[in-house]
Parts: C-alpha cells; sequence; structure tokens
C-alpha cells in the first residue's frame, strides 16, 4: 500500500511517499481503508519540531529522538471498514468510519488498522455521519472533539459571553457553532480573510487581530479560549471576569505564566491536552445529522501531494481544514 513516511524532523521534503505492507488485523482490530485525512497544524509542528527546545526535547525523548518512532504521520481519517478481528463486535466489513489514531498517527496512508476499544490517547472510530462525504467526516475526530472537550471545561453557559481567539481553524470553526448551541454569545478573532466565515458561522462578534487588540475593546468576558496560545496571557487577564475561565488549548508559549496566575489568583486556568473518546464522536455525528454543526474545509490535496499540503497548512491562515484525498485507483 502507499503510505506517506516520514524520514527525519524537518522541512515538508522529509515527506515522502512509499510503498509499505498493508496491514492485517489482530483480533481486536478492524482494517480501514482510508479515503480522507488530514493535515492539521499540529501535524506541521510535529513534523518540523520547530518548538521552544524543551518542549522539542520532550517530544523526541517521547515519540523518537531522531525522527519519529512511528514513521506515517496524520491523526485524522474516515473511510471503510474491510476486514474486522475475530473478537469485534460493533462493526462489521463495510461499515464506513471515521475517526482518529491518535498518539500512535498512521492515517495518511491506504490503509490502517485500529484497535475496536481503544485505550486513552488512542483515538477510536465510530460510523461517520449520514449526510457527511468522506472528505468532510475526516474533520471532525481532530477539530470537532478537541472543541467539544474545551468548552466542556469551561462549562459554557446560556448567556455567557466568550472569546475564541484562533477561531477561523481546525478546532476554531467547531468551537464556535458549539459554544453557540450552548446559549453563548460569541466574540470570534482570527485574521481579515477568514470574517465572513466566522460570521457564516453564527460568531455574533467578529475581531481582526491584525487591527484591533481585543484587550482594549472595553468587553469582558466569563470565559477565553485561546486555542492557539498566541495572545497575551497578561493583558488577556484585564478582559476576563472575576472567577472567570481561560482555555488554552495550546499552552506551549505561556506555561509558566499561566501557571503563576493560576497559583496567584481566582481565574480557573485550564492547560492540557485533549483527549477525545468514542463517546464523543457519537455525539458530534449526533449534532451533524441533526443539521446542528457543520465543518469548514479550505483545500483538499491528493496523498501524493503531501509535501505541498504541509507547505500550505505551514504558512498559517487556513479556514478550517485541509483535507489529504486517498485514491486507490491510482496506480502504485
Amino acid at each position: 500500500m502507499k503510505a506517506v513516511i516520514t524520514t527525519k524532523y524537518g522541512p515538508p521534503e522529509v515527506l515522502e511517499i512509499r510503498e509499505v505492507e498493508k496491514p492485517v488485523p489482530k483480533d481486536n482490530e478492524i482494517l480501514i481503508k482510508i479515503y480522507a485525512t488530514t493535515v492539521t497544524a499540529g501535524d506541521v509542528e510535529m513534523r518540523s519540531l520547530k518548538l521552544p527546545f524543551l518542549y522539542a526535547l520532550v517530544l523526541r525523548m517521547g515519540f523518537g529522538f531522531t525522527k519519529p518512532r512511528n514513521e506515517i504521520p496524520g491523526t485524522e481519517l474516515a473511510g471503510e471498514i474491510e476486514a474486522v478481528g475475530n473478537d469485534v463486535k460493533r462493526f462489521k466489513e463495510g461499515d464506513q468510519v471515521f475517526g482518529a489514531a491518535g498518539m500512535s498517527f498512521g492515517t495518511n496512508a491506504e490503509y490502517l488498522c485500529l484497535p475496536e476499544s481503544p485505550g486513552e490517547m488512542e483515538g477510536g472510530v465510530a460510523i461517520m455521519p449520514a449526510n457527511m462525504s468522506y472528505e468532510e467526516a475526516a474533520t471532525v475526530p481532530f477539530g470537532g472533539r478537541d472543541a467539544l472537550h474545551f468548552l466542556r471545561l469551561g462549562n459554557i453557559q446560556d448567556g455567557q459571553k466568550i472569546l475564541i481567539n484562533g477561531a477561523g481553524g481546525s478546532i476554531g470553526t467547531f468551537a464556535i457553532q458549539l459554544a453557540k448551541l450552548s446559549g453563548a454569545e460569541v466574540t470570534a478573532i482570527d485574521s481579515t480573510p477568514k470574517l465572513d466565515m466566522l460570521r457564516s458561522l453564527g460568531a455574533d462578534h467578529v475581531v481582526d487581530y491584525t487591527k484591533e487588540d481585543f484587550t482594549e475593546s472595553g468587553e469582558v468576558y466569563d470565559v477565553i479560549f485561546d486555542v492557539i496560545g498566541k495572545a497575551s496571557f497578561s493583558r488577556s487577564k484585564k478582559v476576563i471576569k472575576e472567577n472567570g475561565t481561560y482555555l488554552l488549548a495550546n499552552p506551549v508559549s505561556q506555561m509558566f505564566s499561566a501557571l503563576w496566575t493560576r497559583m496567584t489568583s481566582s481565574y480557573n486556568i485550564v492547560m492540557q491536552t485533549a483527549s477525545g473518546t468514542i463517546a464523543d464522536l457519537i455525539y458530534l455525528r449526533e449534532l451533524i445529522e441533526d443539521g446542528k454543526l457543520r465543518t469548514v474545509i479550505d483545500r483538499t490535496f491528493p496523498l501524493e501531494q503531501i509535501v505541498e499540503a504541509h507547505k500550505y497548512v505551514g504558512k498559517g491562515g487556513k479556514l478550517g481544514n485541509v483535507v489529504i484525498t486517498v485514491d486507490h485507483n491510482k496506480n502504485t
């Protein structure tokens, strides 16, 4: 089968398409024929490791020092079950599924085996929404579940005001919609090209960060969800209500200031890595099938153009999601 192989950490060119052995499912596994996967900002960071030194060192220790231990990148997928192990109960051949591989990665390929009942941080799959294409469904497991995870931690209530910084990406586009479903008044922050899209998702107010500083607006919020971790934390504190909540999905750049604030103030600072469940996938599927949640796709690339896809995402500014399509009919 064809798969993307990461030869080492570095620029997009370290990614190569190679022929590798097609996996065979164990008794507790399903074999998925992948039709769509994604490239996220997190995938780009994991490939390049252009991160603060200590954080990059920790990642190398966990995932491979000179190159990723799991050579095939990618976390999200949508596809069809081609085979099931002897002990699998919930799925059958031909089921259309969507989900994630978790920290084992491996979705940027034609096939992948995953356990029917994964452990923590192992992703998991569910039957995909009936009203979505493979390309659309592949974008939900990461952005949708992370948005759901953090908004639950924020305990969003009807009538509260939430500000979402970095609202135009994979997580933010779902966070806007989920916050609106909770009855919140949503202010979404991103760059000029994304503002119309943010409004179309239901944002009550949009802020162009290239022209305005939300910390000087005079508005005060019950919850701030900093998706990208690039807002000045010390300045953001000015616009959170007393006992308000600050959700930090990418804590690397603000870890120490956030920890100090959590110890010395009444703010509820939430910093963690999201760990979605299969139940979350099913919940999101129900919202999608009820017409209450949709995805945003910026561009699609064939698997053979994985380098170009990483370059595009690495430039920043993508609207929602970048999808990788897998054509099994092409000659290998």
